[in-house]
């Protein structure tokens, strides 16, 4: 258990899966409370954020989180689709005596809340996307158009050439550990957008920063397949998906763009739409999760 001086604790414990992976959660809020999944982002670390915890605690949520496979002190998993990550959950939520959950995700990990929504009928009783990515090669998506150049830049080398995708992951593992968050807009200036800009306090920026240096700390691993699966099939179909979803998206955001938030409502049977005009990426993190909590609360 870990306390920081205002009092928030989170628990770090190691579950083991089925095939005798290791994977590494954490859990903050209420530990009686209705139980919250977060899937974070990619590059990815089960590190919740403080105000995050304390919105769970004031609302009896027992938020949990956890290291995706190659991510911090996870097993890696060579070639997982974003599908597999339902079994992790099932592992995880069975070791934790969980019933019933709801699950969140942003960005890279929006897809796979969705794959958590349609595999684990029984246990998921809702879903919400954050800035989330839409499947790779659907007909009617640009997957790439409004994305900023950075990030088109990495996706379009690892479908043409991944050796150099990896290696020039590497270098990026390498400058994440090496620069401070705060000057992302300096480092990738065409993927932050301004108002994303205005939103990442030090609070924020500290935050990433832990968070890259212990989800990265054994590797890129992790962060490679993330970024694979996402462009290949995901091993599921959205039609599946009978629970509500909420899906939030900003049309300032230029890591994951607004046609993408769009596609998923346009494609989930479910969707709840949350489509805004002011918001960005960093935005949906650091403001949106409370009116995400409280949503995802009123349907257990």
């Amino acid at each position: 258990m870990r306390r920081d001086q205002q009092g928030i604790q989170v628990v770090d414990r190691v579950i083991e899966t089925g095939d005798g992976r290791a994977i590494l959660v954490q859990e903050g809020g209420d530990p009686a409370g209705h139980a919250i999944l977060v899937l974070h982002g990619t590059p990815n670390s089960r590190m919740l954020y403080r105000p995050h915890v304390v919105d769970a605690a004031e609302r009896a949520i027992r938020l949990i989180s956890y290291d995706r496979p190659g991510y911090g002190r996870s097993t890696a998993q060579s070639g997982r689709s974003i599908a597999d990550c339902a079994a992790d959950v099932r592992a995880i939520i069975d070791a934790l005596d969980i019933d019933r959950l709801a699950v969140w995700g942003i960005s890279g990990g929006g897809p796979h809340a969705l794959a958590c929504a349609s595999m684990l009928p029984d246990r998921v009783v809702a879903a919400a996307t954050l800035a989330s990515t839409a499947p790779f090669g659907a007909q009617d998506l640009d997957w790439f158009a409004g994305v900023g150049q950075e990030n088109v830049e990495g996706g379009e080398l690892l479908l043409n050439d991944p050796a150099a995708a990896r290696a020039r992951l590497d270098r990026d593992r390498l400058e994440l550990l090496s620069s401070p968050t705060s000057d992302a807009r300096a480092v990738n200036p065409t993927v932050v957008s301004p108002i994303d800009a205005a939103a990442l306090t030090e609070e924020l920026a500290q935050y990433y920063d832990q968070r890259n240096r212990d989800g990265l700390a054994g590797g890129v691993d992790g962060w490679w397949d993330d970024s694979v699966a996402l462009l290949s099939p995901w091993g599921f179909s959205l039609e599946t998906i009978r629970v509500p979803v909420m899906v939030w998206h900003g049309r300032q955001d230029r890591m994951v763009s607004f046609a993408h938030g769009e596609w998923l409502v346009k494609h989930l049977p479910t969707a709840e739409a949350h489509l805004t005009d002011h918001d960005g990426h960093l935005t949906l993190f650091a403001a949106r999760v409370p009116t995400v909590h409280a949503w995802l609360l009123r349907r257990f």
